[in-house]
């Protein structure tokens, strides 16, 4: 199998201070990973292009654009109380967004089978006119919209494991079908949104899966949802493309997390995702990063979903089980995503 991996150093370069957590060390320590271990130097290097700017305002307005646009050279802008830009920042938004365009476009030529783009800033709590969470341009849903205008899809599925509810994207495609939206996160945590009955509106009534979790499920407890609730969703939509906002502040020892996610754990959820991509999406599985703070969750979750992505380990994970106190903590969202799908 091919797998393309979006790198370019440049990203080290949009840095919010010396002790915010979403520094350029992530990414670092990711590159520093790779070029360690041998196994991926044969792995395709996919150097991402700037997203165009009428590319970013297929979800951000406007004048969004503009006003990040107008941080550039400046030395620190503050756009919320978490997000702020460096003198490059806009420039380096534009290479995220774009890394993810990028591989997608050869994802859809045959170039690669699949693909994970190690970018920064993040970008699952971009809303359409304001940075939230660390995230400037919401690169998923940009990559999203940009494969349903180009290739013309009617079926896109979005999963989203990091550890906070991915309210920009949820927000983008709540009213639609063409996108499904499947979030667990924790919750009560920020930025306060996903609760189970947040299922959308309108034509995408039913479109978002919400699971909110209590601090402390681990790797066979993410296995369980992805079989028992995303499989079968995931089997009666019959997505044609496959995204992933993979946040690794589930990993076990986070700073910013509750969860006890192992850096196996990570290979685990990617296999059911391949499993999910081979039934219905001719294998076109796009994974982007999103959270992640503990160096060691970083390098590990990472290597093991490249692994797995390449065909060059093999996990079948057996039926999860969970405790009965788990699976009572689930019975909302079964209850409310039991008038669309097989759950």
């Amino acid at each position: 199998m091919s797998t393309g991996i979006v790198k370019d150093w440049r990203f080290t370069e949009h840095n919010m201070g010396p002790y915010h957590p979403e520094s350029p060390q992530r990414i670092e320590a990711i590159y520093k990973m790779l070029e360690k271990e041998k196994i991926f130097s044969s792995y395709p290097i996919i150097e991402p292009r700037p997203a165009k700017e009428e590319e970013i305002e297929m979800i951000h307005t406007r004048s969004y654009v503009d006003m990040i646009k107008e941080t550039s050279g400046q030395e620190k802008v503050y756009l919320d109380p978490d997000t702020s830009t460096s003198p490059r920042s806009y420039e380096i938004a534009l290479l995220a967004a774009g890394g993810l365009l990028k591989a997608a476009d050869m994802i859809m030529d045959g170039k690669i089978q699949n693909a994970f783009a190690l970018v920064r800033p993040p970008g699952h709590h971009a809303e359409a006119s304001e940075a939230r969470g660390f995230c400037i341009f919401n690169n998923v849903a940009i990559a999203t919209q940009h494969l349903i205008k180009k290739y013309g899809f009617k079926r896109i599925l979005i999963v989203d494991w990091d550890i906070h509810h991915g309210n920009g994207t949820q927000h983008a495609f709540y009213s639609r079908s063409d996108v499904l939206y499947f979030s667990t996160h924790q919750f009560p945590h920020y930025p306060g949104t996903g609760f189970w009955n947040e299922v959308g509106s309108g034509d995408g009534e039913g479109y978002t899966v919400n699971v909110p979790l209590s601090p402390g499920k681990a790797d066979e407890d993410y296995l369980f949802i992805f079989q028992q609730i995303l499989s079968p969703i995931a089997a009666a939509y019959k997505p044609e493309f496959i995204l992933v906002s993979a946040g690794f502040d589930i990993f076990e020892g986070d700073p910013l997390g509750g969860m006890g996610v192992s850096a196996k754990g990570f290979g685990a959820l990617a296999a059911e995702l391949m499993t999910l991509a081979h039934e219905t999406a001719q294998e076109r599985l796009l994974l982007t990063l999103e959270g992640g703070y503990n160096l060691f969750g970083l390098e590990g979750g990472v290597k093991n979903i490249l692994l797995i992505l390449a065909g060059q380990e093999k996990i079948s994970p057996p039926k999860a089980r969970v405790s009965d106190s788990v699976e009572r903590e689930l019975g909302p969202v079964f209850k409310a995503h039991k008038k669309y799908w097989p759950v």
